[in-house]
């Protein structure tokens, strides 16, 4: 059995200022068919965006409240909002609220840097 408690994750910082914490992926587990992950993104920042190739993802929203762009669709999100994004989507999360955004990420198959592509308009 692997339990890894999120306090004991070593957090990724990203380069629009958020924290990614992996809790169970291809870097604390053999998982390899999905992943599990919480970002905790600043108010006023937004998620850079991107896509993936083959993975598709699904952002649960614990706590606050943005705008969530997948391809050209853009909607007002909050908590107990999921979000499903296919392979090839771009993306991002703006967070529009006065605090931090609590997310949960999910992969499938599991999140590999390989596989994030940021796009053009992101620098």
């Amino acid at each position: 059995m692997i339990v890894i408690n999120r306090d004991r994750s070593r957090p990724i910082i990203t380069r629009h200022g958020s924290e990614i914490r992996p809790l169970i992926d291809r870097t604390t587990s053999p998982a390899s068919l999905c992943s599990l992950a919480e970002e905790s993104l600043p108010p006023g920042s937004a998620v850079t965006p991107h896509h993936h190739r083959r993975t598709e993802e699904i952002y649960y929203i614990l706590w606050g409240e943005g705008v969530m762009t997948v391809g050209d669709e853009r909607r007002e999100v909050r908590a107990g909002d999921a979000v499903y994004i296919p392979p090839g989507s771009s993306h991002t999360l703006e967070n529009t609220g006065a605090e931090a955004m609590r997310i949960v990420l999910v992969c499938g198959p599991a999140f590999s840097h390989e596989d994030e592509i940021f796009d053009e308009r992101s620098g």
